[in-house]
């Protein structure tokens, strides 16, 4: 059976091929929000970046657009930041909604699909000081902040992510003060009402639009995770969208580093992103599937290991996408993670760019190609990787991804490959 996304069922590309950004990790000219007011006054204590001007997207957006281009994707994900546009309640900074009109409009005029982030982590400092997610006002704020992003770019083809990751959400609000923990389940709530009530205000707005919350693949115990958010909301989603990064076997634990944010410390295992598939395929098999985020954290660009690069992880993730839909996943995009280096939650130490930017000590901001660079531009033009390919590096023992049904369950390691197109 194919189960390809098709037009007939209301989408406009067979797969989308993407990169992916968000706005506050990557504008610079950051408007008053609760991460500006945790990095305000955190900078140059316990690891934490002055955020300076990030990789300046709110002034090199056009370049960027050309390089996401460039890589012959079809499809942009970027973020609409509430604090920027609304600075305070109920005034819109028209200057700041024509620069997102213009994002948009340059992302269409290069034929590349928009994919609209509304909530990435980060809210305007007025609403946090009226509570922030804890309190149903900010939850009916940001539902007014949304009504009026969805009817500016209805009816022109956009993807919409209503939540990034809920759950890391919710962490990060108690990291930056935001969420008293005794407040944590009001503020989970608030946000499971915010998302069921978007997903029916895009629709009202705009019918055929297609809308999702991608939620963080908790390698090992996502089952549990998602009751927290995906659980309570599934009947509101018209596609799952997946941020998978991190593996887990028995010879690799080397995941609980991500704990503390050193995601370079992390041993890859590409092959995990065919479990986080597989599990929500059975799960919800009657729901697409989109890999929204994915990518490789360096420190500060260095190598990891000697003799596995970003081109060579991107290689090695995209056959595991093609035995998944060879498999019969239905797998309808993938987006790359990310598409330039930018601001890693307090710090530009984590490098995750197809071009890498030195924040910190280049005042160019230059945006150097990384060797994934000419990798992802292969892979898109072809599909995917040729029948035969021999993966770098190969499967951990006993993955523990969706718990213990991978390591019962393995996938094939050769096999039949189905290109992504």
């Amino acid at each position: 059976m194919d189960v390809s996304a098709s037009q007939d069922d209301g989408w406009s590309r067979d797969f989308y091929w993407g990169v992916a950004s968000s706005g506050y990790q990557s504008e610079g000219s950051a408007p008053d929000s609760n991460w500006k007011r945790f990095v305000d006054r955190s900078a140059g204590r316990d690891g934490v970046d002055e955020y300076r001007e990030s990789v300046d997207f709110r002034h090199r957006y056009a370049d960027d657009i050309r390089l996401a281009a460039g890589l012959g994707v079809n499809t942009y994900r970027f973020g609409i930041e509430w604090a920027r546009v609304e600075p305070s309640p109920g005034r819109w900074d028209e200057t700041e909604l024509a620069f997102y009109d213009d994002v948009f409009r340059q992302v269409r005029a290069a034929g590349m699909t928009p994919m609209i982030t509304l909530n990435h982590w980060v809210y305007p400092g007025w609403a946090l000081d009226q509570g922030g997610w804890a309190e149903t006002r900010t939850a009916d704020a940001w539902l007014e902040f949304s009504r009026k992003i969805v009817r500016r770019y209805a009816g022109q083809d956009a993807l919409w992510v209503t939540f990034n990751e809920p759950l890391i959400f919710l962490k990060n609000e108690q990291k930056v003060g935001a969420l008293n923990a005794t407040r944590y389940f009001a503020a989970q709530s608030n946000i499971v009402q915010a998302h069921r009530r978007a997903y029916d205000l895009i629709h009202e707005l705009d019918p055929t639009s297609k809308v999702t919350s991608n939620q963080a693949y908790i390698t090992g115990v996502n089952g549990m995770a998602d009751w927290f958010f995906l659980d309570q909301v599934k009947d509101k989603l018209d596609f799952i969208g997946i941020d998978y990064y991190y593996g887990l076997s028995i010879d690799n634990w080397t995941v609980f580093a991500a704990a503390t944010d050193k995601f370079w410390d992390v041993k890859l295992q590409p092959e995990g992103i065919y479990y986080a598939l597989r599990g929500y395929h059975d799960r919800f098999p009657r729901l697409p599937l989109y890999i929204v985020e994915n990518g490789m954290a360096t420190d500060n660009g260095k190598l990891r290991d000697a003799d596995y690069t970003r081109g060579d992880h991107v290689r090695d993730t995209v056959y595991w996408l093609q035995r998944a839909k060879a498999d019969g996943m239905n797998l309808i995009g993938y987006n790359y993670w990310s598409l330039t280096d930018n601001y890693e939650w307090g710090s530009y130490r984590a490098r995750f760019g197809l071009y890498t930017v030195d924040a910190l000590t280049d005042p160019a901001l230059t945006r150097r190609p990384t060797d994934a660079v000419p990798a992802y531009q292969a892979l898109v033009a072809a599909g995917g990787v040729p029948q035969g390919f021999r993966l770098k590096r190969g499967p951990g023992t006993c993955s523990l991804v969706d718990g213990l049904n991978s390591c019962l369950n393995p996938a094939k390691v050769d096999g039949p490959l189905r290109p992504l197109k």
